[in-house]
C-alpha cells in the first residue's frame, strides 16, 4: 500500500511520539471505517494481530465491523491450521 506523509503542528507542550501520533490517527480512521485492520497496521508498522491489541487502549473496540466482515474474518481464521 502507498503511504502519503503528512505534517501536523501540535502545540510545544504536547509530549506525544511520532508513533503514538500514528496510532492514534490509525485507530480513529478504523474507528470510522475508513482502513482495515490490516491498513492500520501498516500505518503504525505492526502486525495486525499487533494492531488490534492496541485499539483497546487507544479506547477503539476491534469489533465495529459489520456482520459481513465478521463472517469474513471468521471464514478467514477457520483456514488457518496450526
Amino acid at each position: 500500500m502507498s503511504m502519503k506523509t503528512v505534517t501536523l503542528q501540535i502545540p510545544d507542550d504536547v509530549i506525544l511520539k511520532d508513533w503514538e501520533m500514528q496510532m492514534i490517527l490509525a485507530a480513529h480512521l478504523y474507528e470510522d471505517g475508513i482502513i482495515t485492520a490490516g491498513q492500520g497496521a501498516e500505518m503504525v508498522e505492526v502486525t495486525k494481530q499487533t494492531f488490534i491489541e492496541l485499539l483497546g487502549k487507544f479506547g477503539v473496540c476491534y469489533f465495529n465491523q459489520s456482520p459481513e466482515e465478521l463472517e469474513e474474518e471468521v471464514r478467514n481464521a477457520g483456514s488457518h491450521h496450526f
